[in-house]
């Protein structure tokens, strides 16, 4: 069997998001319990057990991180039944676990598929990141702007006043300086505590969620998961990958990177077409939590192709058997 098999993504897009629902599923199970390990545990059982029953030659490029340091799902894990195209898999079956072990908004399980070789093998190190939605000039702003030129230029690109603005940050120490020359500018500022996947999908919604622009320093891993979003509905977005010390660059280093001051783009982050699947585990602005009534559960899924542009969101509601388990 060769790397030839087509990649059908239209019959691949359900199976996956059978995959984020069943990790949703499992960790809703810990939402307020105050164990965050065991919250992200559960979820990446989950997530494997399913992804081992699809029909694809499965690596995961983007995971819970090296071998020696997550006993499943770890980075260049072999997934799937060994059969059909070969694929990258990025995933975070739990993005917000400290989201999800407090109760708090917009805790998600996500996952994104490509063709073998097309997603960036982002090492896990920080990433400085900027995006914007749908609807602009290409490059109207860039990483090597200052953050109050990106706004001036953002909001000229629009139409509108730096004052319409509203730029997503997420709530951290390094980021005291950047809050400060955006809110300079007039423009204003969503901080969010965590989970700068969904971060990042707010600027493609921006009628819905008034959120224009994303930026600031968040994972890489979570970066490339951001951009697999962004190609399936629309927006730019550009990432440069940042280091502490040594350790760190040599993490680049063996993920194959040597240029350690290239700006990717979207497309350099995501090479082919890719399908993306996030489901929410709590209540938040891109899907809703898990649902329990008496003898159901029910997620929302929000899955997407970028072959077609197609965002479909998704409610699966499924009877509670006696042990606690669903009959997905």
């Amino acid at each position: 069997m060769t790397d030839s098999l087509e990649f059908k993504d239209r019959m691949l897009s359900l199976g996956l998001a059978r995959v984020s629902e069943a990790a949703a599923f499992a960790s809703a199970r810990l939402i307020g319990r105050g164990d965050e390990k065991a919250a992200d545990q559960a979820a990446v059982n989950a997530m494997r057990e399913q992804l081992n029953l699809l029909d694809i030659r499965g690596v995961v490029v983007i995971g819970e991180g090296e071998r020696d340091e997550a006993p499943m799902l770890y980075i260049g894990e072999e997934v799937g039944t060994g059969e059909g195209p070969a694929v990258d898999i990025a995933l975070d079956p739990l993005e917000g676990t400290t989201l999800t072990a407090k109760d708090m908004p917009n805790a998600l399980t996500v996952i994104a598929m490509a063709p073998r070789g097309s997603l960036l093998h982002a090492p896990d190190v920080y990433m400085d990141k900027l995006a914007i939605g749908p609807g602009y000039p290409k490059d109207v702003i860039s990483l090597e702007m200052s953050p109050a030129e990106r706004v001036f230029e953002l909001a000229r690109a629009g139409g509108v006043t730096p004052g319409d603005i509203t730029c997503c940050v997420l709530e951290r120490p390094r980021h005291d300086d950047l809050i400060a020359e955006i809110r300079s500018t007039g423009a204003s500022i969503r901080l969010i505590t965590d989970g700068d996947v969904a971060g990042v999908i707010h600027c493609a919604e921006s009628e819905i969620t008034g959120i224009d622009m994303y930026m600031g320093l968040g994972g890489a891993p979570e970066g490339v998961l951001a951009a697999s979003a962004l190609k399936c509905m629309g927006g730019q977005m550009w990432g440069r990958l940042s280091f502490r010390n040594d350790d760190e660059r040599g993490r680049a280093y063996k993920a194959g990177i040597t240029d350690l001051n290239r700006i990717y783009s979207r497309d350099e982050m995501v090479r082919a077409d890719v399908i993306f699947a996030a489901t929410g585990v709590t209540n938040g602005s891109i899907v809703e939590g898990v649902k329990r009534e008496p003898n159901f559960i029910q997620t929302e899924t929000i899955l997407m192709r970028s072959k077609t542009g197609s965002v479909r969101r998704m409610l699966w509601r499924s009877p509670i058997a006696r042990n606690g388990h669903s009959s997905h």
